[in-house]
């Protein structure tokens, strides 16, 4: 393989006959390199968008959820006492969530009320997510909310502590009179101390109080309506999620982050795909000069496969010549290529030279980057296998046209 691969060298960046060979290679190692370059910068950009998202949603998001599979709430039993002690679980959280009927003023919303302890801000981020007022849910005997930013503007919340706002439950127990409709519902007021922007959709439907606060609304007494975790990062999270479902049964679901948000982390897979499969139909198209590279270099070497085939040259070796000077071509583009997509990555992610457009509305003020190995080899794979299949076509005339003649002529 060493004699083709000088051979295939030399042609390379030798002098042609035809100066337009030089031209046509120069551009096709371009069109490979831009490709390239473009892959890499627009995966790391959309990898940096992902992990920002993913970001957001793990400060509201735990890293386990327990619920009950059948019906809405649970009593927690020894079990989850035992839970506690497994070695994987950092922070243990207790949750009961219900859709509530909030009114600030004269203004109305409906939105889920999610009653949660004091561990709740050890198991989630939640505090760090608060841009207005503070992560204060208890004080003395006194019970606080934190409202999402949606909530917030939808009400005209104001952090004053003057107007209290008034939280409409219905009630369980008892039946409905038709006559007076306002007995259906059981009601208390609690003061707005924060309000937290994490995401459109929570922003706008969560509202955060003592679980106490609500329990007594719902006259429950140590009812939840799911088991928030916090897992230790030094331990396996597949291997913790298996022990805890192992000890709770299959009478819960236990749900990791992705498991939690299945259809958003799906989706963001299957962009970041459709990406990839649109960039690299680009790099096809662009690696369509190899093709005509090779072919004008074929026609311009004929005398010296003939010269190779008369000093004992076979049909693989004269092949393979012609078919590693392709496969340089595309080496050579996707190593440029990928130093510059990965160097343009650096840059931005260091400097932040490219900003959002309306910079300061934005959780973020420029693109991020993730750069990321995996994208990079697979991207380098993608860039020389397409360019082994440019090249592969013209060499393949090399053996119905040129070397068939020539054992032709050599027979006859």
């Amino acid at each position: 393989m060493r004699l083709p691969f000088y051979i295939a060298r030399r042609y390379l960046f030798g002098r042609k006959n035809q100066n337009a060979i030089n031209i046509i290679s120069g551009i096709s190692m371009m069109g490979v390199a831009v490709g390239t370059m473009a892959l890499v910068v627009i995966l790391s950009v959309f990898n940096g968008f992902d992990e920002v998202v993913k970001s957001l949603f793990n400060a509201f998001d735990p890293d386990i959820k327990i619920t009950i599979i059948e019906g809405k709430v649970f009593t927690p039993d020894e079990r989850f006492q035992k839970l506690k002690e497994l070695p994987g679980v950092l922070h243990y959280s207790e949750v009961l969530e219900e859709n509530a009927l909030l009114r600030y003023d004269e203004r109305q919303h409906i939105a889920t009320i999610k009653g949660v302890d004091a561990s709740f801000k050890e198991v989630t981020g939640i505090d760090s997510m608060v841009y207005d007022g503070e992560m204060k849910l208890k004080d003395k005997n006194r019970s606080y909310a934190v409202v999402g930013q949606g909530i917030a503007y939808n009400l005209q919340i104001g952090l004053n502590f003057i107007n209290p706002l008034f939280v409409y439950l219905p009630k369980r127990l008892g039946s409905i009179n038709l006559a007076n409709p306002d007995n259906a519902f059981r009601k208390d007021f609690i003061f707005p101390s924060g309000i937290f922007a994490i995401e459109q959709d929570y922003d706008s439907r969560f509202i955060l109080v003592p679980i106490e606060f609500i329990r007594k609304l719902l006259d429950y007494q140590y009812e939840v309506s799911a088991i928030e975790i916090k897992l230790h990062p030094a331990f396996d999270a597949r291997d913790t999620q298996s022990s805890i479902q192992d000890l709770l049964g299959t009478s819960f679901d236990v749900r990791n982050r992705e498991e939690q948000n299945e259809i958003f982390y799906r989706v963001m897979k299957t962009e970041k795909w459709a990406i990839f499969l649109i960039l690299t139909f680009i790099l096809i198209i662009a690696s369509f000069n190899i093709i005509g590279s090779l072919s004008m270099l074929i026609i311009d070497k004929k005398k010296d496969i003939k010269s190779l085939r008369n000093l004992g040259a076979n049909t693989k070796l004269i092949s393979n010549i012609f078919l590693l000077e392709g496969w340089l071509i595309s080496i050579i583009g996707s190593v440029a290529g990928i130093i510059l997509g990965t160097l343009i990555s650096w840059v931005q992610d260091k400097f932040e030279l490219l900003k959002l457009s309306g910079s300061g509305t934005f959780v973020i003020d420029a693109y991020p980057v993730d750069l990321q190995m995996n994208d990079v080899l697979l991207i380098w794979l993608t860039v020389l296998f397409i360019g082994f299949l440019a090249a592969r076509y013209p060499v393949k005339q090399i053996n119905k046209k040129y070397l068939i003649n020539i054992e032709n002529n050599d027979n006859n």
